[in-house]
């Protein structure tokens, strides 16, 4: 009898031959047992590892109708001009980084010279950079439409943003040499009078398309993480009705409606009337945990794209079925 087979013994060819056999020409796990003089549990692991290995990938296509038809949908229901679905990812990282690509690919589609693009904070929308370099460079303008935070990541600030986006589309970028938000009123309008702040943020105003990002109110929401506000700070935004933000700037219920509450009049950035005004605002929310956000922001009116996860999507038509009056 010959020996029998172990893990160890198999090769990259043998295991490709053995997974060639079974998908390709649809030999049974029981007749591939037999004929390498293996159990079958042996052969499942064989060939569990030939697709760990990227010998065998298996793609499953949605029915093309039946996406449309998802997709028209949520865009009737909304009011939007394009729905950008990504397809679930099992780690954040990875959803935001599809996410990403899914933006940049529909970007690259729409942007031509001599547009602006206002640009968000966080992490959503930097993960657009994160995508391969667009062939086709083109003459654009990149405005921060918010204030930075000299907390946490660099990479997280509209200003790093707008640069990676000059390098991956071409063009010029704008800084903006202020803090997202300020302790006082007076000190934000001060600052809204220095006329280098002034023109980054007409800039913004004038844009052709906005990036923005929606964040949550989670430990790990971007608020914290570029130490704009505490934790005990969300919690108390939390208890007061709010759901989430939009671009780190409104403060928003589930329905639609500015809670403004301990930001008002603190940020130095563009807000929901100021970004109803430009053409083509893209939202970005890749996290299982935005949810709620994704549909108070799509309640604004101020969303014209949205960019998120097949099962955000469908968790925001769920809410908004269980949350209408």
């Amino acid at each position: 009898m010959a020996k029998a087979t172990t893990m160890n013994d198999l090769d990259i060819d043998q295991s490709t031959e053995i997974a060639a056999l079974y998908y390709l020409q649809e030999v049974t796990q029981e007749d591939l047992a037999r004929r390498y003089n293996m159990s079958r549990s042996r052969i499942s692991r064989v060939l569990k590892r030939a697709r760990e290995m990227g010998i065998v990938s298996i793609q499953v296509r949605a029915n093309p109708n039946l996406a449309w038809k998802f997709e028209a949908e949520f865009q009737r229901r909304f009011g939007l001009n394009k729905l950008l679905v990504a397809i679930n990812q099992p780690t954040e990282e990875e959803q935001r980084n599809t996410t990403g690509a899914l933006v940049a690919a529909y970007l690259d589609q729409i942007l031509t010279d001599g547009m602006t693009v206002a640009v968000g904070m966080g992490r959503n929308v930097a993960s657009i950079t994160e995508a391969p370099s667009s062939a086709t460079p083109r003459k654009l303008l990149f405005a921060p439409s918010i204030g930075g935070s000299v907390h946490g990541a660099a990479a997280l600030n509209p200003d790093h943003i707008a640069r990676r986006l000059e390098q991956r589309f071409g063009g010029h970028a704008k800084t903006l040499y202020a803090p997202a938000i300020v302790a006082t009123r007076e000190l934000k309008e001060a600052l809204l009078r220095n006329e280098t702040v002034k023109e980054t943020l007409d800039c913004a105003r004038r844009a052709d398309v906005a990036l923005v990002g929606l964040g949550d109110l989670s430990e790990d929401s971007n608020l914290i993480r570029m130490g704009l506000f505490t934790p005990q700070e969300l919690t108390q935004a939390r208890v007061a009705g709010t759901v989430g933000d939009v671009m780190g700037h409104d403060f928003i219920s589930i329905d639609g409606r500015s809670l403004g509450g301990m930001i008002e009049g603190r940020v130095i950035g563009l807000g929901l009337q100021e970004l109803r005004n430009i053409n083509n605002v893209i939202a970005i929310a890749s996290e299982a945990t935005k949810t709620a956000i994704i549909l108070g922001a799509l309640r604004t009116g101020a969303i014209n794209t949205l960019a998120t996860s097949l099962a955000n999507a469908a968790a925001v038509i769920a809410l908004d079925d269980a949350t209408k009056t």
